[in-house]
């Protein structure tokens, strides 16, 4: 789909698993942007995301023919509404073309897809010190829950709490 970016022109479409090594690269930029670790690898991508039980989607943005930003996102679920809803893991645009739309193009996209999903509702995280995304979400008017804590168990993590069922529990 063409869209209009404060006159660039923009074409967001879905990914595929040609695309696996573009969307690992941005995934390593905006692991790099965000200080953080890449254990990612074009298997484990192709896996979940192409596999046969595909996790998640991705989209991929260009603006003449460059590729410039990506988007990661799933459905899941909000019991206390009984419907399902759209978490967005990741939104990320090159430095270079920041602040020209594309990402408000793009999070428009997406909350697009959310609709059309019946999604009741569009959620994501933002680290705390990213300034400019948050003014951005905020100019978007997005809600920032302040009660709400995320919670994480990493793989080790997961192992070890999964060990503490009993022995019989797992037939």
């Amino acid at each position: 789909m063409i869209l209009n970016a404060n006159g660039i022109p923009v074409e967001i479409r879905d990914a595929t698993r040609a695309d696996v090594p573009l969307l690992l690269s941005f995934i390593r930029k905006m692991a790099e942007f965000e200080k953080l670790p890449v254990s990612a690898t074009e298997e484990s991508l192709r896996d979940a995301l192409f596999g046969e039980t595909p996790a998640a989607r991705a989209l991929l943005v260009y603006t003449n023919a460059q590729p410039v930003a990506y988007a990661t996102y799933f459905f899941s679920f909000t019991s206390m509404r009984g419907r399902r809803a759209l978490w967005l893991d990741d939104l990320f645009v090159d430095p270079e073309f920041r602040g020209k739309g594309i990402g408000k193009v793009l999070m428009a996209y997406v909350a697009r897809i959310a609709v059309e999903h019946r999604c009741a509702r569009f959620e994501w995280i933002v680290l705390d010190w990213n300034t400019d995304a948050i003014e951005f979400y905020q100019r978007l008017g997005a809600e920032f829950l302040a009660d709400w804590r995320v919670c994480r168990l990493d793989e080790a993590e997961m192992q070890r709490v999964a060990e503490t069922l009993p022995p019989d529990a797992a037939e």
